[in-house]
């Protein structure tokens, strides 16, 4: 199996909006409400390791952080099964209907009310089962290529960063941007929050760490992919300012056979998101 390093998924635009805060939190104003001017050069000795966020400590990765680390994106990876099999159809009315046209045929061909009924539980049971074959196959194409080494791939390469969200000294989120110096982009990757932590505005402070880093370090737009099925993801980027650029419903993910049953049983939405700081 090729495991390619994975490409961006999705592209958004920032656009300035008051940002809400963590409950029983000070609002603060947001650093990206005036892009920077064309050509503007501002300081990495302006760049901050380590930033309070609410409540939240958000600061660098550091080794002796990744085994939680690992923690965190294996469970948000994982909860991508049941989301891409049973919620993620509902997205896909040409699956839904294809479904439909099975069932009826099982009934045309076998005259069996049993087999009939029992020809939709047979369907999602085979959605299930190719979703978590497609999705552990992604985790573990990603667990040997950028989270196999995030020092290495993120900490050292310039452009490129890796943070976590420590709350009550425990970590409970991840973050990390990569910079594409073609077309002067750094690309939003590998968000994900530790479950128990989730609806304290968490995510929300880890991509504005990245829109800051940005806007420190010149880059011209912020961009990132995305597969996720709930809606929730997808207003938490538009809720810090970015837009959807294009989307793809035959999106493949590194690991994927492209089989034919693979086709027939996994389906999954692609959306880029793209948010403009500064004019080219």
């Amino acid at each position: 199996m090729h495991c390619s390093s994975p490409k961006m998924v999705c592209e958004t635009k920032i656009v300035a909006d008051e940002h809400e805060a963590i409950p029983g939190t000070k609002k603060e104003p947001m650093m990206w409400g005036s892009p920077a001017a064309p050509g503007a050069v501002l300081s990495p000795a302006a760049e901050p390791k380590d930033v309070r966020r609410d409540g939240v400590f958000i600061r660098e990765f550091e080794r002796e952080d990744q085994e939680e680390v690992l923690r965190i994106f294996h469970e948000g990876i994982m909860e991508r099964i049941p989301n891409s099999a049973f919620r993620g159809i509902w997205q896909q009315p040409r699956t839904q209907f294809l479904y439909a046209f099975l069932t009826v045929m099982c009934f045309y061909m076998t005259k069996s009310v049993t087999l009939t009924c029992c020809a939709p539980l047979i369907l999602m049971g085979a959605r299930y089962y190719y979703s978590r074959k497609v999705i552990q196959n992604y985790l573990d194409c990603a667990l040997n290529t950028d989270m196999a080494d995030i020092e290495a791939y993120y900490m050292k390469p310039t452009g490129s960063c890796f943070w976590v969200a420590v709350l009550d000294g425990r970590v409970v989120g991840i973050v990390a941007a990569q910079g594409h110096e073609d077309d002067n982009t750094v690309e939003l990757r590998r968000m994900s929050v530790d479950s128990r932590y989730r609806g304290k505005g968490i995510a929300k402070a880890l991509g504005r760490r990245v829109l800051e880093y940005a806007v420190r370090n010149n880059y011209a737009a912020v961009v990132l992919g995305t597969t996720a099925v709930k809606l929730a993801a997808h207003k938490l980027y538009e809720s810090l300012g970015f837009c959807r650029t294009s989307q793809s419903e035959d999106y493949r993910l590194p690991g994927m056979s492209r089989s034919p049953l693979e086709r027939l049983f996994f389906q999954i939405r692609h959306s880029r998101y793209r948010l403009q700081l500064r004019e080219e």
